[in-house]
Formats: structure tokens, C-alpha cells, sequence
């Protein structure tokens, strides 16, 4: 049997800048814990370089 090739068709009412806003805001709700962890081992890495430089000064 033969495969059909799918084909779909999306009807967006919403403008090019509506339909950008929504999939920005999907995004960062959907990436929120990523970005939270990424801060939080970014700020700790600051702290740990923080704590060498005073150790070496001591």
C-alpha cells in the first residue's frame, strides 16, 4: 500500500505580532525551570569565585 503524504493547513486569524507574543509566552512558561536553574548555578559559581578571590587575599 502506498503512503499518503500528510499536508496540513493552519488558519492564524491573529496578527504576525499577536500569534509572536503567544508563542514567546508559551515559551517562557515551558522553559521557566530551565532558566531558574541556570540563574541559580550561574549565581553560585559567582559566589564560589567570590569566597577563592577573598581566601587568596587572607
Amino acid at each position: 500500500m502506498q503512503k499518503r503524504k500528510l499536508n496540513y493547513r493552519i488558519h492564524n486569524p491573529n496578527s504576525v505580532v499577536a500569534t509572536a507574543d503567544y508563542i514567546l509566552k508559551i515559551l517562557i512558561d515551558a522553559n521557566s525551570e530551565k532558566v531558574e536553574k541556570a540563574i541559580q548555578a550561574a549565581a553560585d559559581q559567582v559566589d564560589r569565585e567570590k569566597e577563592c578571590d577573598e581566601g587568596d587575599s587572607a
